[in-house]
Formats: structure tokens, sequence, C-alpha cells
């Protein structure tokens, strides 16, 4: 039943994928649906990408709330797109790959998903469901009706297998030679771990070892049969002792699916009124009732319950990493908790029977092995006792107690922690992946918004930015970047940021006197102790110059701000490097305040994050580069500037089209040929881009280099023309007014002009009038033959002559166009007008004329002879 909906319409751009996000977020937390927002956020992002950047079109997002879960709808005006549908063996392509991965996601994340396609439209859902959360009770087993019980074969099978204090098989029953095919004589006197399997888990050999030296086990594992076949398992392990003292492990093993009868049932407190006694669940005898939801909530309640229960001073609690050679500090009581969370120790230290642990282990005395628990180093604590967390055999953790006596514990005591600690491992176990497929699902998010914001600029200082705010409180208290220009070049440090303001001058200044860190390609993160040791070493002489016992000098200008400096760089410093297309660019260094450490998940986080920022920190110095280059040689095309003509005002305005360019295909030049003579030009050239610009960059310096050799109007364009044409599929036709300026002893000026397919010169007299100053011809490049004249034209003082591109002539609005007549009104308000203020009129107009930008590139070119001034 939908209970609830809410729809929303995302145009075809690149800025509606985060908008959706945000849609998506706001409705789901406003539903109360915050289990599932992270994953529907995720694959909201990969469908609405698919749509408004892959097909090009506006995608519809519906978002449908039911009792259980959310039903996420995405639609697309793009159905001729196929997608693969579900279980057909099709391949839904890399993660790494943009195609295809919003499907992939689906597939993983979501509940159930599809696909639906319309005339007009193509749907992709997916469905989330909500996690179940039972109320009152733990776990329950119902009165069920017969044809409901499970149904099991007509005899059950259970193996018996007694395993010997060498783990050496020493009975097998008539039921465990039909299960495994293996008759008594075959397996008698073998290792068990010789027959048995855990495809899922590599080496798990160990764990069943270790399991079998407990007083009590259950769990699942496989036996490979006769036939070579694995068979799952469950197995209840009992470990006893014969008359003589010997002890031996019996181990019951039924097929998996038949697992209820072993398994022992979780039980629930019962209570009746008229009972003086009822039985509890040894997990809540010991943690309590109800049970932590958060992990760290459980582990703290655990290491108080662990000290309270064997009257201990300290306690402590560590997780397994995921190759379980590494325990981190998770919880304490008793302990300087500020300094030890998240430290590492190695599973294996020391020597001897507490080397390792994956067994319990009773310490009388630290005092005669140190260095026997590293945790407990300088904290006091003398004896101790740590007993191992197993899940189905595998090491998860390590839970200990300690006190500052020596001698306090016994075997005793270690049974009694080895206990509570089987009943709360699974618990833990099942908590802490809880909290890794949230952090991962966070960190899914997170770097779809990373890439996002990275994607949205090519700016190198805004990435350098973007890279330390988002790392910056998410990942680290602070932050710094260095970059490396090129390889001969050092590190720079470029940004640093620190979660409070006021401390990133001090760190700024610490960082610029210690040398960089090496650039090192190797990826992953290590650590780097020079910013930890250098504040602490600029706090001391601080201090002792304040205290007038040392000399002068140290890194700090005053006691309170080293001070804070060392206290917020005194944690752990890592460093990652910024690594794109195989050249280190950079490294990302991020750091904890004092006695803080990073955690696994948040390094593997800060090393993906790295990856992406050190792409688009090169895009960006590309980017740079790229534009500086385009920009220099754009500017080389123009004149380096306008002569100064006797007697004659001269002003161009050139507005080239489109971001970032400086010369479109429009052009123009004024230059001086011989004495008492000046040659000008403007032309535009058909189409833009580079093959534009070097047809622009040919026409003017092959216009200043024939004129300059002789040749008059005709001939300049003529052999003008024969250079374009020799350009073959380079070429471009081109118009163009060329013409030649003398002035004259009488305050005037005659000019030669040829207007070859170019927009007609106009001339403003005196007395108001405007009439143009040349008569059309062919334009450049489109034929060989040309025959081309010149006309001459007298400007007497007062007149103007106005030279203008298409991109003047031609703007529009709509269906109207300014046109050689509208820009003949503009020019006969422009009586008395200086050549700059002509040229500024007419570049005002056509901007007025229509709203919108210009499209097209301009350029304007105003020749005044001013008049003689009066007496």
């Amino acid at each position: 039943m939908i209970t609830a909906r809410a729809a929303a319409t995302f145009d075809p751009v690149s800025r509606s994928v985060a908008t959706a996000r945000a849609f998506v977020r706001d409705t789901l937390q406003g539903w109360g649906y915050t289990d599932v927002v992270d994953d529907a956020v995720v694959l909201t992002s990969e469908l609405v990408t698919n749509a408004v950047v892959h097909a090009g079109t506006a995608a519809d997002v519906l978002c449908l709330r039911t009792e259980d879960g959310v039903r996420i709808e995405v639609s697309d005006r793009y159905p001729e797109r196929e997608i693969p549908l579900q279980n057909t063996g099709m391949n839904f392509g890399s993660p790494d790959r943009e195609n295809g991965r919003g499907l992939l996601l689906c597939a993983t994340l979501a509940s159930r998903w599809g696909v639906e396609y319309s005339p007009t439209h193509k749907h992709v859902w997916f469905q989330l469901d909500l996690p179940e959360r039972p109320v009152g009770i733990r776990s329950a087993g119902p009165l069920l009706p017969v044809g409901l019980l499970p149904v099991a074969d007509e005899r059950v099978r259970v193996a018996v297998v007694q395993i010997d204090s060498t783990g050496s098989i020493a009975a097998w029953n008539e039921d465990a030679v039909f299960l495994f095919g293996y008759a008594a004589e075959q397996v008698t006197g073998k290792q068990l771990t010789d027959f048995t399997a855990w495809p899922q888990t590599p080496g798990t050999n160990t764990g069943i070892v270790d399991a079998l030296q407990l007083s009590r086990w259950e769990g699942s594992y496989g036996i490979r049969g006769a036939e070579g076949r694995t068979i799952p398992v469950y197995a209840s392990h009992l470990r006893v002792r014969d008359t003589h003292g010997e002890p031996s492990t019996v181990c019951l093993l039924v097929r998996d699916y038949e697992r209820a009868v072993l398994q022992s049932p979780v039980r629930t407190p019962v209570s009746d009124a008229n009972a003086e006694s009822h039985t509890t669940d040894p997990f809540e005898i010991f943690i309590g009732s109800p049970a932590p939801d958060d992990l760290d909530a459980l582990l703290q309640r655990t290491v108080e319950r662990a000290r309270d229960m064997l009257d201990a001073d300290s306690a402590f609690l560590l997780l397994a990493t995921d190759d379980e050679t590494e325990l981190e500090v998770r919880a304490t009581t008793g302990l300087p908790s500020a300094r030890q969370r998240f430290a590492r120790v190695p599973v294996e230290a020391g020597t001897g029977r507490y080397g390792s642990a994956r067994m319990p282990a009773v310490h009388e005395d630290l005092d005669n092995m140190p260095g026997a628990v590293p945790l407990l180093g300088g904290t006091g604590m003398r004896s101790v006792v740590t007993v191992p967390l197993k899940v189905e055999g595998r090491l998860t953790g390590s839970l200990g107690v300690a006190a500052e006596a020596a001698g306090r514990y016994s075997n005793e005591e270690a049974l009694r922690l080895q206990f509570a600690a089987d009943r709360i491992a699974l618990a833990v176990e099942s908590a802490r992946l809880g909290e890794l497929e949230r952090l991962r699902r966070g960190s899914l998010s997170f770097l779809v918004e990373a890439s996002d914001l990275l994607a949205g600029t090519l700016d190198r200082d805004q990435t350098l930015a973007l890279m330390a705010q988002m790392t910056v409180p998410t990942l680290a208290t602070w932050c710094a970047v260095y970059t490396i220009a090129d390889q001969s070049s050092e590190p720079y440090l470029s940004y640093v940021l620190h979660e409070d303001e006021e401390r990133i001058d001090g760190l700024k200044a610490l960082l610029s006197k210690i040398a960089p860190p090496d650039p090192v390609p190797t990826p992953g993160a290590r650590v780097w102790a020079a910013p930890t040791e250098a504040a602490h070493q600029a706090a001391l002489h601080t201090s002792m110059r304040t205290l007038g016992l040392g000399e002068s000098g140290g890194l700090g200008s005053g006691i309170r701000t080293t001070l804070a400096t060392a206290a917020a760089v005194g944690g752990e410093t890592v460093v990652l490097p910024l690594v794109a297309r195989n050249r280190v660019i950079g490294m990302l260094t991020l750091g904890k305040p004092s006695e803080d450490h990073f955690r696994q998940e948040i390094l593997e986080l800060a090393e993906d994050l790295s990856r992406r920022a050190a792409l688009a920190l090169d895009n960006a110095r590309l980017y740079s580069e790229r534009t500086a280059i385009s920009q220099s040689l754009q500017r080389s095309l123009l004149p380096p500037g306008l002569p100064e003509v006797p007697n004659v005002e001269i002003e161009v305005i050139y507005r080239a089209a489109g971001e970032g360019n400086e010369v479109g295909g429009d052009f123009y030049d004024v230059f001086p040929i011989r004495d008492g003579a000046y040659g000008f030009a403007i032309g535009d050239v058909c189409g833009t881009g580079p093959e534009a610009a070097a047809v622009t960059g040919l026409a003017r310096h092959a216009l200043r280099l024939l004129a300059r050799e002789g040749f008059g109007g005709p001939a300049v364009l003529e052999r003008l023309n024969a250079a374009i044409l020799d350009e073959g599929a380079r070429s471009r036709f081109l118009t163009l007014l060329y013409g030649e300026l003398w002035p004259q002893e009488d305050g005037s000026a005659l000019l030669k002009v040829v207007c070859a397919g170019h927009p007609l010169p106009l001339r403003l007299s005196q007395d108001g009038s405007v009439e143009s100053a040349a008569e059309p011809q062919p334009l450049l490049g489109v034929i060989e033959d040309l025959e081309l004249y010149e006309q001459a034209v007298t400007l007497a003082p007062g007149d103007v002559l106005l030279c203008v591109t298409d991109g003047v002539t031609e703007r529009r609005e709509g269906t109207r166009m300014l046109g050689d007549d509208g820009l003949a009104d503009v020019l006969a308000t422009c009586t008395g007008f200086t050549a700059g203020a002509v040229a500024a009129r007419i570049l005002r107009a056509v901007e007025r004329f229509a709203a919108e930008p210009a499209s097209d590139d301009m350029a304007i070119l105003a020749m005044r002879v001013p008049e003689p001034p009066t007496t």
C-alpha cells in the first residue's frame, strides 16, 4: 500500500544531479526512512546522471512510500536506449566505468529493481526495504501447525566424530559413513583438518583447530566427502576428558539445513508470578537489557561489565582487522582512552604461551615480561588476563582486564572471561559488520558528492580549496596540500586548512619551516612524523625562553600560539600521494590533534578521495596551461597597437564571441606603409576555431607585407586570395575591406578602398548625411581569377568613415535585425562626435538592440578628420 508520494522533474543539465540527490534525501528523511537514505541517494544519482548527462533528456523522479520500504522511479524521454534485463547473463560493466555502473549498483544495493518502457518514456525503478525492527523480544519460536514445520529426511543423520588431543579422528559412527562416504578405517588416525573445508574463507583450518580447543563451540563449516564434493554441515563441539584425564572433543555434525537439530536456541527471560526463579540469556546477564544499538556503546558496556565481573582496575577490547594481523583498540575503561582509541597492536606479540591473541592468556606480572601486552605499557598495570573473541573459528577481537597488583588472576578467571567473550562475540561481530556497512554506504555517498564537486570546476585554486574542505573536518582535523609543478621542482605548500580558523596561520608557519614530505608514488597513506616533532620542539623552545632557560629562537612567536599549534598537530599525520597520469603532482597531508590516530576505514576513504582529487587537480592544471597558450596565440593575431596618424582620429573596438576567446574570425589592422601613407583593413573569416584563426593570421601578415612591397590595393587582395586558395582544405573564404590613407596638407584625408564582399563602409558628413563610401566586389578565397578595383574617398574636416563586420549589422532580436539601415540611422546621430565617441555609441546601440549576449564576433573601426580649431 502506498502511503505517500513525492515527485519532481529535473532539467538536462549537470547541476540537476546534485539537486535530485538533495530532493531524495530530504524526502526520505522527512518520511523517517533514514535507514535507506544513503543507498537511495547513490542509486538516484547514478540513474539521474544517465538521464540528464548521458541520454541528454529531462529526468522525472518519483518517490513512493510504503509500510515496509520505499520505491523510487527515474524516467527519461529516451526510450530507444536499451538496458540489459536481470538474470540474462549480460555484463553490466566494470564499477570503475561510467557505462552501466548505475545498473550494477541497482543489482547490488536494491531489494528489487527493474525497467519499464512506454512509447515516450523509459522507467528505471528500484525498491529498498526497511530493515526488520523486532519489538519487545530479540527472537521467538512461535507455535506452528505441523504442515508449516521444516521438512527433513525420514531419518535425521547425526554424525558423531571424536577427536583426540592431537586433533586426530578417534571415532567415526555409521551416520558419518552415510553422510560423508568414508569408512571408519579410512579416516581413523587422520587429522580432522584433512577433511574440513570452508570455501568462503581461505585458511579456516586454523580456526577449526582453535575451535577444537574450546570447551564448547557451535558453527558451520564444510566436510569434503569421498566423492570430492564439499558438504556444508552444522557442528556442535563439546570438549570432555576420560577417567584418566585425557582430553578429547566430541563433534556432532548434521547437514547445514538441518541445523535446528543441534543449534542452541536463543533463551529469553521467562517470568512467572508464582515462580521463585527464572532463566535468563547469559548474554543479557553480562551486557544487560536492552543491548546497545550501536557498536561503540556495546563495546563500552562490555569492557565496563568485564572490569566489574573480575573486580579489575581497567579493561579493554580490541577488534581484529580483516586480515587478522592487527588488533585495533575500540573501547577501554580505566586507561587513557583518548590516547589509546583506534591504536593498533600486532596479533602475534611476545613469546611463549602468552604470545598469541588467538588463545586465552594470563599474565601474573607484566614487570617480568615487558612488552607482552603492548597496550598496557606505561599504564602501571601488572596482572592481566586476555581472551579471544571468535566467530565460527575466526578471530574477531580480544577482551582483556588488568589490575595494578601482581598475581590477581588465574586460569579460573580466564575461563569466566572466556565464557563471557563467547556470549558476546557474535553480537559484537554483527554490530561491527553493521557499522562497516553504514560506513561503506556513507563513504559511497560522500565520494559521489566529492566527485560531483571536483568535476564542476577547472580552476586550480578552487580545486585545491575543495580538496581541503572535503577532508576537514569529515576525515581529519587539519589538511595541507602540496603541489609539484614538474619533475624537477620541489613540493610547494599550496593550501592549508584547519577546522579552527584561528589555527591556520600557526599551522601554515610551522609547515613552511620544515622540509615537505618526499613525493613517493606508492599508493596508500604513510605516517609523516616531521610536523609533530617540529611542533613539540617549537613548544619546548618557546616554553624555555619564557622561563629564561634557553636561547632565543624557535618556530613560534608566542607561547600561546605555539602551544596551540603543537596541540593541533600533535596526533598522527599521514601523507597520501596525488598521482595523475602516472606522475606525482602533489601530496595530500591529513592530521589529527594530540595523541589521536586515524581509523583504517577513514584512510581508505581518504585514498579514494585523493585519486579523484589528483585527477581533478591535473585536469585544472592542463586546462590552465592550454588556456594560457590559447590566449597567447590569440593575442599574437591582434595588432600590437594603433599608429599615430597625423590629423586623423582612429578608434577600434573589438569583441570576440565565446567564453575565454580574445580573437575570433573577425580581425582589423592599421599600419604605416611608407612616409605619409597608412594601410587599414577590417575583415571576417568564415567559421570559428583554430582554422579561422589561422586564416586571420595569414591575412593580417600578408596585407602588411604586400602593402609595404609597393603593391596597390587590388594587387594586394588578389595575391592574398591566391595565398588563401593555396591552403587547400584548410582554406576559408574571407570578406575584407582594405584601404590606404593619405593625410592631406589642407586638413582633409584621401582614401583608396577595396570592398571585397564585406559590409560597405559608411561616411558621415558634417551636415549629418550618411552614404556608402564604396561599391561591393567579390569576396576572397572562392574563385581564382579576381578583377578588383579601388575607389577614392575624400574625408573633409568633420567627416567620419565607419567600417564594421557583419556581427554589427546582423545583430538580431527575434525576427528583427539591425541591418545596414539601422546602422546608418545610429551613425547619423553622431555628428560632431570624436572617433572614440562614434565607436562607443555604435557598440552601445548594438548591445541594447537585443537582450541576449552577442553570438558573433564584432569589430568596429572609426576614422575621423577633426575640424580645425577656431580662433
